[in-house]
C-alpha cells in the first residue's frame, strides 16, 4: 500500500472533510548510478565553483536568487522559512468549475484522498455532488512545504487531488511558427480532411493503459537479468551493429500518405476484429461443416424433394 503523505481535511463552505493523502503514481524508470568502472565503486557529488573549479565546503554554500544575468540576491534559511506558506493540512476549496474548462497543460501530479476519522459519509456526499454536477474543485493547498494550485475531482469512488501548474508556469505558444486555423487557410481539402477523419475512426479504439508498456525499461531489466544470470555483472558487453534509422519515405503528396495510411489502420482494425469474431466465425465454420457431413452421408437413393405447387 502506498505510504500516506498527510492527514488533513478538504474545506468548502463550513463543510470540513477529514481526508488522508496518498501518491496515485509511482516512478517506474530504470535508474542508473555512475560508477568507477576500475573498482565499480559508486561515484559521489562533489560541489565545484563554476568559476575556479576547485570543491566548495558546506559551511561556505548560500542560497542566492538570481534577479538579473549573473546577479544575485543571497538569502539565508531562516529568511527562506519565513516566506513559507503555513501547511494547514487542508484543501481549501476556493470556487467550482466545469471539468473541460481546466487544459489538461495545467494537471501536473495526481494523489489519491481517502476518508480519515469517520468521514465516510460526508466524503460520500461531496464526491457525489460533484460528480451530479459535473464540476470539479480548484483548491489551495501547501504540500512538501510548497504552495500548489490544485483540482479535486471524483474519480469513481475516489477523490483525486491534482496539483496544476500555475498560470505563469504554462508557456504560451503564440511564438510558435503554426499554420493557421481552418481548412483554407492551411491549404487542406476536403477530401483530405474526410480521409484523415477515415484514418481516425480506424484506429480508434478504447483507452486501456495495461496495453502500453516503457520497452525500454523491459528491455534493460531483461539485459540486467541475463548479466546476473550469466555472472557477467562486471562486464561490458558487446553490442550488434545498430540498424540505420528508418528514412519517411519521400512522398509529398498528402494525400497519397492518408491512402497509405488508411491500407494500414484497416489491416490493424481487421487484425483486432479477427480476435473478437473469431468464436462467431467458428461457430460458423462448425455449422457448415455439420451441414455439409449431413449433404454427403444422407441416402444415395433417397428420392429428390417435391417442389410446392405455388
Amino acid at each position: 500500500m502506498a505510504h500516506m503523505i498527510w492527514k488533513g481535511a478538504i474545506s468548502f463552505g463550513l463543510v470540513h472533510v477529514p481526508v488522508q493523502l496518498y501518491p496515485a503514481t509511482q516512478s517506474e524508470n530504470a535508474g542508473f548510478n555512475l560508477l568507477d568502472k576500475r573498482s565499480i565503486d559508486p561515484i559521489g557529488y562533489r560541489q565545484i565553483s563554476k568559476r575556479t573549479g576547485k570543491e566548495v565546503t558546506r559551511e561556505n554554500i548560500v542560497r542566492g536568487f538570481e534577479y538579473e544575468k549573473g546577479q544575485y540576491v543571497v538569502l539565508s534559511d531562516a529568511e527562506i522559512r519565513s516566506a513559507i506558506p503555513e501547511s494547514t493540512q487542508t484543501v481549501d476549496i476556493l470556487a467550482f468549475v466545469e471539468a473541460p474548462e481546466i487544459s489538461f497543460l495545467y494537471l501536473d501530479t495526481p494523489y489519491y484522498l481517502a476518508p480519515d476519522r469517520k468521514g465516510e459519509k460526508v466524503y460520500a456526499l461531496l464526491r457525489e455532488a460533484m460528480a451530479a454536477s459535473g464540476k470539479i474543485g480548484v483548491a489551495n493547498v501547501v504540500l512538501h512545504n510548497k504552495q500548489h494550485l490544485a483540482a479535486l475531482v471524483p474519480l469513481g469512488p475516489v477523490l483525486v487531488l491534482n496539483t496544476l501548474h500555475w498560470a505563469d508556469e504554462v508557456r504560451p505558444f503564440d511564438e510558435l511558427k503554426l499554420p493557421p486555423e481552418g481548412l483554407k487557410s492551411a491549404g487542406v481539402t476536403a477530401r483530405e480532411l474526410e480521409m484523415a477523419k477515415k484514418l481516425i475512426d480506424d484506429m480508434s479504439d478504447t483507452w486501456d493503459p495495461s496495453s502500453y508498456h516503457n520497452t525500454f525499461r523491459d528491455d534493460i531489466m531483461a539485459l540486467v537479468d541475463k548479466k546476473v544470470r550469466t555472472g557477467k555483472t562486471e562486464e561490458i558487453g558487446a553490442v550488434e551493429k545498430e540498424a540505420a534509422p528508418r528514412r519517411s519515405a519521400d512522398i509529398l503528396d498528402l494525400s497519397d500518405l492518408l491512402k497509405r495510411s488508411l491500407g494500414r489502420g484497416k489491416s490493424k482494425a481487421a487484425a483486432r476484429g479477427d480476435d473478437d469474431g473469431e468464436a462467431e466465425t467458428s461457430t460458423r465454420r462448425k455449422a457448415k461443416t455439420v451441414r455439409r457431413a449431413r449433404r454427403d452421408t444422407g441416402p444415395k437413393d433417397a428420392p429428390p424433394r417435391r417442389r410446392r405447387a405455388a
